[in-house]
């Protein structure tokens, strides 16, 4: 079963035994029944857009040395081809560029609880997405 919803907010549920689960919140857009509880599901978004990052935030480059005369390329993702034999850079590379954006899958999420009246699901973990953002959310059975 397929449920397209609207993520809302993260919140936390805390368990009898003192564990504390963090949940998301979505509003269900359309009919559901009340027995999703403990059913496992797979949950489709689109990733929070960063805009054009650099090679660190967007490929997790370490950078480079702080001193010996480098003042200036601490953040810079350093050389880019092989020097004169290749002559290029080849496709493939990482470099710095559009950042996010993109379609994300989510697999082994749980429903923590289900309201049918509020139409609202409380889904264990982060989902992908911004507030307010359409996610589709597939019931495995």
């Amino acid at each position: 079963m397929k449920l397209e919803a609207k993520k809302l907010n993260m919140s936390q549920i805390f368990l009898p035994d003192g564990r504390v689960v963090p949940v998301t919140i979505v509003l269900v857009e359309g009919d559901f029944s009340g027995d999703l509880e403990g059913k496992e599901v797979v949950v489709v978004g689109k990733s929070k857009g960063a805009g054009f990052t650099g090679v660190m935030k967007r490929h997790g480059f370490h950078g480079t040395q702080a001193t010996h005369g480098q003042s200036d390329r601490a953040r810079a993702p350093g050389a880019s081809s092989s020097g004169t034999d290749l002559g290029r850079v080849l496709k493939g590379t990482r470099r710095s560029g559009r950042h996010g954006n993109k379609r994300v899958t989510l697999k082994n999420l749980k429903i923590h609880s289900a309201d049918s009246q509020s139409k609202t699901l409380k889904i264990s973990g982060p989902l992908p997405g911004a507030r307010n953002s359409r996610i589709i959310i597939e019931v495995l059975e």
